[in-house]
């Protein structure tokens, strides 16, 4: 599974990266972007990006430099070659219009990230496991008989 982080904390992207070990998911691979404009880069595949396999999963953060959490999504969300990869938005906002706005672009998931260590593990381990083990993803759609 090819998971593209899309955050600027870079206390949560140790986080996450630590949880994504502790979950031991099997072919999971993580790339990280720090701010908005990288991560359309990497999704477009352009300069150091060139070469790099579109992500199965995006964790998309809201409050990014450069152009936000709510414009890369616009951005995903309108393009014919990358609309199909759920976007997950894992971000510290719980302001009612950000989930309204992040719903109303197309997010697949609105999470609210967890003040506790063990809580934050946790979720982020059960939204790699949805999306890696249950739901049925796109990518993986000419795999099935």
């Amino acid at each position: 599974m090819q998971i593209l982080l899309v955050e600027d904390n870079p206390a949560d992207v140790f986080l996450i990266q630590e949880a994504l070990r502790q979950e031991k998911i099997n072919n999971s691979s993580l790339t990280v972007v720090m701010d908005g404009q990288e991560a359309l880069s990497c999704l477009h595949q352009e300069g150091k990006y060139a070469g790099v396999k579109q992500p199965d999963l995006i964790l998309l953060d809201l409050n990014l430099p450069k152009k936000d959490g709510r414009a890369v999504l616009a951005e995903i969300k309108d393009d014919p070659f990358l609309l199909h990869i759920p976007v997950v938005v894992f971000t510290s906002s719980s302001a009612p219009r950000d989930i309204l706005q992040a719903y109303a672009l197309s997010a697949n998931c609105y999470i609210i990230k967890p003040l506790g260590l063990d809580d934050f593990f946790q979720v982020v381990q059960h939204v790699v496991e949805f999306w890696s083990m249950i739901a049925a993803l796109p990518s993986r759609a000419s795999n099935i008989p």
